[in-house]
């Protein structure tokens, strides 16, 4: 495909279309309600970097940092760089076992709402079939269009198809292999490792050293691309797209999107991070992190079930079912949603101990989705004495909840209270129903309270200080146990 005749393509349709590329114009763009009610969805990185399966997904970058593990590992595993580098390892990432219509029935099974494979990682391999490179799934590797089965195996177990794009780091992702010899310096993979950068920019100074214009039309177009022939209804792009270089790509990006949305007839969104986007056009994104307080805009968090890595390593430590569910009420009482990341091994397998944390987050979600899905945020998103940190990087920071800490949402009349942690006693004590004027958040008298699969009575009183719960019987569970509390 000709990019500058795609190029064209583009401005023609912002420019006669409903949403131009214009901050103005795009913070009108509403967020969509499904997004808003679906509160938890499954992220996959898949892809080359999962062969070597060594550090994580940016083994390919570190792989030629001299000095670094990938880079001794890699010499003493696979041999000299300039005889063996990344591109060697496509040959070698089969997905002889990949299932996509098993993958959709066990996300269904953990109660996922939607799924958001990485398109293209960091690496500049494509895992759908792309008529703007030849270094893609359906070419090369699996021979295979990775993201087509996917995407027609979650509409057939009704997930919401999204994707994400992590393309814009390519621009720098591979210098580290021009400063020694090296396969990064072959002419004839050079529309692969990426524009011949001699010396290694700061990448992390997003005002000097900016993208070539090259690079940044390459991404329009890719993006785009990706977005017409799979109309995912969430795209979701890593840093650096923050860079001002890259500001007018954006919006024009995003326009583009929007505008095909409505001939599609569809609700979409944008997930970035920090400031790339203007506040109010797009969905916030946090990367392994959480807010401390409600947000009044759909945001979210998107983690791993593997605390070091977000693709497939040998050496992987996994998050507990518990903390994830716990972390989730926790989102949702803030007015976000989970994102929450798989990392599949190279022939298409996910490893049993992420099946088995899906699983284990499925069995709670049948028992208390109704206080997670299509809830909204109440008065307040909890109390007790645990402390989440906000910001990104913090998702391991916390200490563990409490029997007093408790978490809400509310839907239609009814506001429902997640204790965090059960209660051995059977007393759960919760501040925000006390009766005291002008300081109580619940005001309506309590019609009826009831644990959500849990047969077991409560009984209660309200008083100037608290609202007093006693369950009666003992309930046994790891996890949160939610109230129901239905209001006169």
């Amino acid at each position: 495909m000709n990019k500058n005749r795609y190029l064209s393509r583009i401005e023609d349709c912002i420019a006669h279309g409903h949403y131009k590329a214009t901050w103005q114009s795009l913070c009108q763009h509403p967020e969509p309600a499904w997004y808003r009610n679906a509160k938890f969805g499954i992220f996959i990185h898949w892809g080359v970097y999962s062969v070597p399966a060594f550090g994580g997904e940016w083994y390919p970058r570190q792989m030629y940092l001299q000095g670094t593990p990938e880079f001794e590992h890699h010499r003493q595993t696979y041999g000299e760089h300039k005889s063996f580098g990344y591109k060697d390892f496509i040959p070698l990432f089969k997905a002889e076992n990949f299932d996509a219509g098993a993958w959709m029935d066990l996300f269904a099974s953990a109660g996922a709402r939607y799924v958001m494979p990485v398109a293209e990682h960091h690496d500049g391999f494509q895992m759908y079939d792309s008529q703007l490179s030849r270094w893609n799934a359906a070419n090369m590797g699996p021979k295979r269009d990775i993201l087509r089965e996917l995407k027609t195996a979650a509409d057939a177990a009704g997930i919401t198809f999204c994707v994400s794009s992590h393309r814009a780091e390519h621009f720098w992702f591979f210098d580290g292999g021009l400063q020694f010899e090296s396969d990064v310096l072959d002419l004839e993979t050079a529309d692969f490792y990426g524009p011949p950068q001699h010396g290694s920019p700061d990448h992390h100074d997003l005002y000097a050293n900016p993208p070539s214009r090259e690079h940044m039309e390459d991404w329009l177009v890719r993006t785009c691309e990706l977005v017409d022939q799979y109309q995912p209804r969430v795209v979701w792009f890593d840093w650096w797209i923050q860079h001002t270089a890259f500001k007018p790509y954006l919006r024009k990006f995003a326009a583009y999107y929007y505008n095909r949305a409505l001939e599609w007839g569809v609700e979409v969104a944008i997930n970035n991070k920090y400031d790339a986007y203007a506040y109010g056009s797009t969905v916030f994104d946090i990367e392994r992190g959480q807010l401390s307080e409600i947000n009044p805009r759909l945001w979210q968090n998107d983690t791993a079930i593997a605390k070091n890595s977000w693709g497939y390593t040998h050496n992987n430590d996994f998050k507990t079912a518990r903390s994830i569910i716990q972390d989730l009420v926790d989102i949702v009482s803030k007015n976000g949603c989970l994102l929450l990341n798989v990392g599949p091994r190279p022939d298409g397998t996910i490893a049993p101990e992420e099946t088995a944390v899906l699983r284990e987050i499925g069995n709670w979600l049948r028992v208390n989705g109704e206080g997670i899905y299509d809830t909204t945020h109440w008065k307040t998103f909890g109390e007790g004495p645990t402390q989440v940190p906000q910001g990104a990087f913090t998702d391991t920071n916390r200490t563990d909840f409490t029997e007093q800490d408790i978490r809400f949402t509310y839907k239609g009349g009814v506001v429902y209270a997640f204790v965090m942690q059960t209660p051995a006693s059977g007393k759960v004590r919760i501040k925000s129903f006390n009766t005291r004027q002008r300081v109580s958040l619940l005001e309506t008298p309590i019609e009826r309270v009831t644990i959500l699969g849990h047969p077991n009575p409560v009984t209660g009183s309200r008083n100037e200080e608290s609202c007093d719960f006693t369950i009666e019987g003992r309930i046994e569970s790891d996890y949160p146990i939610c109230f129901k509390v239905e209001l006169a």
